[in-house]
């Protein structure tokens, strides 16, 4: 065994990756570094940070319907959702609050798997960064809001499967109320 094999093989991965960074391209296995501020990654599909919420038309009516499972499911325990009640009390199928606190959550998407409405989802949002360490990381409905669309840009194929599951969904829904037609009579 020659003295110092293993500092020459470290060696040698050295030299091939620098010499792999000059000549092959990024996807063909080249190292590169990106300039971030000026030039960005583009992000996965299944990419996952921070989440937030999916509405469809008006942001007043989010497919949330604050049944709390996302809560409940949630590891660090930093969503607390409130259920909105009409003028006489009864409960309505809505939050009036929904906070997540984004200092403690752990992008662990546990949020989204829960969730049987499809309301809650990952983001590819990361630069939250703020001055102020409690206050400005507290994200309330109204920041976590964010429409279908927008849903539909980040996340194309499931947005797509999600949009088609819930068309089905509703034409059932449709055909069900739809009074059936009176039988013939024969004459």
């Amino acid at each position: 065994m020659i003295f110092g094999a293993g500092i020459l093989k470290g060696m040698l991965v050295t030299l091939r990756s620098f010499v792999n960074s000059y000549f092959k391209k990024p996807d063909q296995g080249g190292l590169f570094t990106v300039e971030y501020p000026e030039k960005r990654l583009v992000a996965k599909e299944r990419f996952r940070n921070f989440p937030f919420l999916v509405y469809d038309e008006k942001p007043e009516d989010p497919r949330c319907v604050a049944c709390d499972i996302c809560a409940k499911e949630c590891p660090p325990k930093c969503i607390t959702i409130v259920r909105d009640a009409d003028a006489e009390g009864r409960p309505l199928k809505k939050p009036a609050l929904f906070d997540i606190d984004l200092s403690v959550c752990m992008n662990c998407g546990i949020c989204e798997e829960a969730c049987p409405f499809d309301a809650i989802f990952m983001d590819h949002e990361f630069e939250i960064a703020g001055t102020e360490r409690h206050q400005s990381l507290l994200y309330h409905k109204e920041d976590l809001l964010k429409s279908n669309g927008y849903f539909r840009q980040i996340r194309p194929s499931d947005a797509a499967l999600i949009d088609a599951r819930r068309k089905e969904a509703e034409d059932k829904k449709k055909a069900a109320l739809k009074p059936a037609a009176p039988p013939e009579k024969k004459e």
